[in-house]
């Protein structure tokens, strides 16, 4: 399948976990980025995907271009690079939709039988899955068929604990804001996924910022190179992962990865 994510051991120490063997026998945990900031997660035998937004995706490899199975589909925001796709895909799998109660509603609206609408600081349990949505700073209007815009709630991003204690952050599209410090405090996600393509949302020196509030062992860009303007270069964020010490992980399009956690000394930089 794919390659393991390791993260560092001293989360021991830091009283995130008490036996690591332990936790790798739970189901894994695969992730897929689908190009831009649409991620699938496969685990316990069901499939999560963020933002889709897949047929008009220029990094969308072809073969991912039609989902054959979507049981949880969670959404930051609604603008159409991160709901491109959401319509169809509630009307055919019929998944259970997490959103803001606005943006989950409005799906609602147009097909999906089953939402499950939250807000900021809230948390449910989704398949298994811990879902905490989390603050973001960027816009939410929805574009209707016609062109007009509507009020689509606030933009948002989400954390998610899954049976094995990892903790996952994705941060939807955004600015550096100082309560990433929070959600650090709070919730200590070991995986961010960070925009980082500038122009619409944070570039390299805010994504580096973020990883100082944020605080993970692993960082996976996203939200960078799908459009000429966002011109943001996740390499150029390497000599941060090495001063902070951080895993910074450049995911190919298509290609799943599995995350483990492993004990080792030190982290790394890695193009995948």
């Amino acid at each position: 399948m794919g390659h393991q994510l390791q993260l560092v051991g001293h989360l021991k120490s830091l009283g995130h976990v008490k036996d690591c063997s332990a936790r790798n026998r739970i189901m894994p945990i695969h992730l897929t980025w689908l190009g831009h900031s649409t991620f699938r997660i496969e685990t316990e035998g069901k499939t999560f995907l963020i933002d889709p937004w897949i047929t008009q995706n220029p990094l969308c490899p072809e073969s991912e271009k039609h989902q054959k199975k979507v049981d949880v589909l969670l959404c930051t925001h609604g603008h159409g690079d991160h709901i491109g796709d959401a319509v169809a895909i509630c009307r055919e799998h019929q998944p259970l939709v997490v959103g803001i109660f606005e943006l989950a509603t409005w799906l609602g609206s147009k097909g999906a039988k089953n939402i499950s609408p939250m807000n900021k600081g809230g948390t449910q349990e989704v398949a298994g899955v811990k879902v905490t949505m989390t603050h973001a700073v960027h816009s939410c209007g929805i574009q209707e068929e016609d062109g007009s815009f509507i009020y689509g709630g606030e933009a948002c991003g989400y954390v998610l604990e899954f049976a094995s204690g990892l903790k996952l952050y994705h941060a939807g599209d955004t600015a550096v804001f100082s309560d990433m410090q929070i959600i650090h405090d709070l919730y200590r996600p070991e995986v961010a996924l960070l925009p980082m393509g500038d122009h619409f949302t944070m570039g390299i020196r805010e994504a580096e910022y973020a990883c100082r509030l944020l605080k993970p062992r692993v960082v996976i860009p996203m939200h960078f190179g799908t459009f000429p303007m966002l011109i943001g270069d996740p390499r150029k964020l390497a000599p941060a992962a090495t001063r902070q010490h951080f895993d910074l992980w450049e995911m190919k399009p298509g290609v799943p990865r599995e995350l483990v956690l492993e004990e080792r000394s030190m982290p790394t930089t890695v193009d995948i």
